[in-house]
């Protein structure tokens, strides 16, 4: 069974939803088809520890981070929707969209800007409610399964003739929630470029010896983390497989991309101060009871004995030591748990209007595409703005097919 449909956009994250409402802002009859019984699951379980929806900063800023973030690497083309010019969507533009749909903001200390309510499934609600309104069909478990536009539906194979597409499938992290990478052989095979998948925004493997199991579940607050060209001041937690959290998530791409860690257990503090901290006579104390005098804190003890052998001998040389530990891991954690993935479509496989070289009138948005952000509201306020541009660039193709 065949359909003919104006614009077909594949995959309900965020990213294919922004594409769906463009499309459909311009008039269109837009179809929006996801393989999972319910849509944008993966943005859903972002929401379950507060939804980070962007950093309140100017874009300027915004957009430093997001490179710095991301080794040096931007979204693909980033001209229509990563710049100064009026159709940028940056984090003004996200949170005014986010206040349309009727949903309160507010900002933490550090500018995350994050829903009153902290959860993801008030905005999805409204944003799929306006999508219904503007004429947007979406249809659920409906899975791609190349050779064209052909699916596997509740109701048996199915065909839809679109005349444009928007591709948002996703990249390969959690992928039990949707984003499962199972689209890059059929564009491989027609031609597309695709960077093999690797984890961003992700904890990092450690062997721990035997008196680290105590510390399993515990925090790590009051340091600063560094690798590369990236720094981190936040937490970090220390788990019975290694290191994880928003601390080590801000370094990750630089730890996995083979820069050496280092962790600062007294940022706060000079090294003259900690010299004079450790020239404290130790006496009968043990060594960890001495340490835990001088750090007052019994996971940086920990730490300090975990990761900086062979220790020093001297105030100078611990001082040293607790400013520059060095962070020693075994490789990053599995795709399947990171938060976001690196690789995917390259960048000379598009055009500047995110159209696949290939497959003329078929567009990419979202974490298919070869970028990567940091955590702290840059992944989806990119993924946003890539839909965005997707669609506006589908849109502009239907136009240009109307007049001929």
């Amino acid at each position: 069974m065949s359909e003919a449909v104006e614009a077909l956009v594949i995959g309900a994250g965020p990213a294919g939803l922004m594409a769906a409402e463009i499309l459909s802002q311009s008039g269109r009859r837009v179809l929006v088809v996801e393989a999972m019984p319910t849509p944008a699951r993966k943005f859903l379980m972002a929401g379950k520890s507060g939804l980070n929806l962007t950093k309140d900063e100017p874009f300027h800023a915004f957009a430093q981070r997001f490179i710095l973030g991301s080794g040096g690497r931007l979204p693909p083309h980033p001209e229509g929707y990563f710049d100064e010019e009026e159709s940028q969507f940056g984090p003004a533009e996200v949170m005014a969209w986010v206040r349309g749909l009727g949903i309160e903001l507010f900002t933490g200390s550090t500018g995350r800007v994050f829903p009153v309510g902290m959860k993801a499934s008030p905005l999805l609600r409204a944003w799929l409610g306006r999508l219904r309104d503007g004429g947007v069909e979406l249809r659920t478990r409906w899975r791609w399964i190349g050779g064209g536009w052909r699916f596997e539906t509740p109701d048996g194979p199915r065909e839809i003739r679109p005349r444009v597409v928007v591709l948002a499938l996703g990249g390969a992290s959690w992928p039990r929630l949707g984003s499962d990478a199972t689209w890059v052989p059929w564009l491989k095979d027609a031609g597309v470029g695709v960077a093999p998948f690797r984890p961003a925004n992700v904890g990092f493997r450690v062997s721990w010896a035997a008196p680290m199991a105590r510390h399993f579940g515990t925090a790590v607050k009051g340091t600063a983390l560094r690798a590369g060209d990236l720094s981190s001041r936040g937490e970090w937690v220390i788990g019975r497989q290694g290191i994880e959290g928003g601390g080590v998530y801000e370094i990750s791409a630089a730890l996995r991309d083979g820069a050496a860690g280092q962790v600062d257990l007294a940022p706060d503090l000079d090294r003259a101060a900690l010299a004079a901290r450790f020239s404290r006579p130790k006496g009968k104390l043990s060594l960890g009871n001495w340490l835990r005098r001088v750090l007052e804190d019994p996971v940086k003890v920990a730490l300090l004995l975990e990761w900086g052998r062979p220790l020093p001998g001297d105030p100078a040389g611990w001082a040293d030591l607790t400013k520059g530990l060095p962070l020693r891991h075994e490789g990053p954690m599995a795709i399947e748990t990171a938060i976001s993935s690196a690789g995917g479509v390259t960048w000379d496989s598009v055009t500047k209007a995110q159209e696949l070289r290939a497959l003329p009138d078929v567009f990419v948005a979202g974490e298919m595409l070869d970028w990567e952000a940091p955590t702290g509201g840059y992944l989806l306020t990119a993924c946003l703005g890539s839909g965005l541009h997707a669609g506006r660039a589908a849109a502009a193709r239907l136009a240009s097919m109307a007049a001929g």
